[in-house]
């Protein structure tokens, strides 16, 4: 069996990264989950904040060069995502946003997507279902039903006022996502050059109308 493809997308900015360590962590756990169910996966990890420059620049030309075009390429091509994006003024990073922007409509069609964010205050967990889950759903991906936030005090593992554990939410939000990944199939869109071609005529009409 061909192993499952997981693309995992981190947009925090700064170095060491909450950010990068929750999508670390989930994809970690999809993969062992998947591994006591038979299934290899490898996993292909992105930095947002590394392919900035070429993401504006795309935006306002329509061309992604080589760096960004591997990361599209990658996601078309996933068998699942894994997205975590930090939550600034209650809603996913800009930069979470323009990457998005220029993922083809048809890539995501049927992609399984484990939602993930980081943020100083559990207050700012709703930002996933009322802002990345709308995105995504809309694009016709297939978000899990457990998405994972974690606030900067949920790193010390403990457990409180009957909340779960970071540990155990990612494990949840994984295990959910690996499941998904294992029964879906989606070899005839990605391996169809047409459906998941990039027409540059969607970024150019949507700048004109700005």
């Amino acid at each position: 069996m061909t192993a499952k493809k997981i693309v995992v997308v981190s947009a925090g900015l700064s170095t060491p990264s909450s950010t990068r360590q929750l999508a670390d962590r989930l994809a970690a756990d999809a993969v062992s989950v998947l591994a006591e169910r038979g299934v290899a996966a490898e996993v292909q990890t992105f930095e947002l904040r590394e392919l900035a420059h070429d993401i504006t620049n795309h935006l306002l030309l329509g061309f992604a060069p080589p760096k960004l075009e591997a990361a599209l390429d990658a996601v078309a091509s996933a068998d699942g995502l894994i997205a975590v994006t930090p939550i600034f003024t209650t809603s996913y990073a800009g930069l979470f946003k323009s990457f998005v922007d220029v993922i083809d409509p048809q890539a995501l069609t049927d992609l399984p997507v484990l939602l993930g964010a980081t943020g100083g205050t559990p207050r700012h967990s709703l930002a996933i279902d009322y802002a990345m889950r709308p995105l995504f759903t809309y694009l016709h991906a297939v978000p899990v039903t457990t998405g994972v936030f974690a606030a900067t005090g949920d790193w010390g593992g403990a457990e409180g006022d009957g909340v779960r554990s970071l540990p155990d939410r990612i494990y949840r939000g994984a295990k959910e996502f690996a499941e998904l990944v294992e029964r879906t199939d989606r070899s005839e869109l990605v391996n169809d050059p047409f459906q998941l071609d990039r027409p540059m005529g969607h970024l150019i009409g949507g700048l004109a109308g700005e």
